[in-house]
């Protein structure tokens, strides 16, 4: 085994594997459109995915991307439905059931239960003459000319055709119902687009005692306080109702250093940046990363009618993975 090419035979899978999606185009067909069209317009029942074995691996991936590109969708391995799972399945639901062999056992069983309910199926598998293929209402072939394991006996060309088959009906589907990136991000919260699409600044600001910020009499040492204490690299200037005169940050301070001015008379009032850029808590995360981003700055003020109510900077910006 020492002298085994390893490249080749790996190389050889990939030649097979190409060879099998390639000719799964003629596949797509007027029983796939059929397909697509009875999921799309079954707007009150769920796409209840099917399958054994490797099949059940691939229906589990297929039935996650339908139910996050927007078909409700689960997974119900079979042996477990002929024994009480099958409640799960209600009349308005549609079975997608996959067997490469078309012959599953345990598919085959519910069937006739599932008729009985009048339950519509969709069987998916690499024998058009199946007993699957026969008995479904819609069949959507995945046949492949060999497998790519070399005794023809694990699952490897045929599974591939099948999770593209199951990726094409969802991606179909997704876009004939008008599915956005923020739909998208609805299903999917915890992930980096949920957070670029759903997080808004008021979600991530400093409030409260937590904001920095001084009044346009205070001394500098005064201010300088404020930015050490609250730890954001600045303070805003607010006069007695909250309002946003000005700003003063680390960089005014180094600005500041190469002046002349007496920094131990100075009032802050009279060194601060004005007008400083300002945010609506109601911001997109994302959309106040590109604000701050444009302008150069690394501290943003938030503010509501003209009044301080909440501050940030990048590095809660990096927290939240909006970065």
């Amino acid at each position: 085994m020492s002298g085994f090419n390893f490249k080749q035979a790996a190389c050889e899978v990939l030649d097979i594997e190409v060879k099998g999606l390639q000719q799964l185009s003629q596949y797509f067909n007027a029983e796939f459109e059929q397909a697509c069209t009875t999921i799309l317009n079954n707007k009150e029942g769920k796409v209840v995915v099917m399958g054994m074995g490797k099949s059940g691996h691939i229906g589990k991936k297929i039935a996650a991307t339908l139910a996050s590109t927007g078909t409700s969708a689960f997974f119900v391995h079979p042996g477990e439905a002929s024994h009480g799972d099958l409640g799960m399945i209600e009349a308005n639901d549609i079975v997608l059931a996959i067997s490469n062999s078309g012959e599953s056992g345990e598919i085959l069983s519910l069937f006739p239960v599932l008729k009985r309910l009048s339950i519509r199926i969709i069987s998916m598998t690499g024998k058009p003459k199946s007993s699957m293929a026969k008995l479904a209402d819609i069949h959507l072939c995945i046949s492949v000319p060999q497998e790519a394991c070399p005794i023809e006996l694990a699952p490897t060309a045929s599974t591939t055709a099948t999770l593209v088959m199951g990726d094409a009906l969802a991606m179909a589907l997704m876009q004939a119902r008008g599915f956005t990136a923020e739909d998208f991000a609805l299903s999917h919260p915890g992930g980096a687009l949920g957070r670029k699409l759903l997080l808004k600044l008021e979600n991530i600001m400093h409030v409260g005692d937590e904001v920095p910020s001084v009044f346009a009499d205070a001394s500098v040492k005064d201010a300088l306080l404020e930015i050490s204490q609250k730890g954001l690299g600045m303070t805003a200037v607010v006069d007695e109702d909250q309002h946003i005169l000005g700003i003063f940050t680390d960089g005014d301070l180094r600005r500041l250093l190469d002046t002349k001015l007496d920094i131990h008379n100075a009032v802050i009032g009279d060194v601060m940046s004005k007008n400083p850029a300002t945010a609506s808590p109601g911001l997109l995360a994302v959309e106040g990363l590109n604000m701050m981003q444009e302008r150069s700055i690394t501290a943003l003020l938030l503010s509501q009618q003209g009044k301080l109510v909440g501050a940030l900077n990048m590095h809660d910006l990096l927290k939240a993975g909006v970065m």
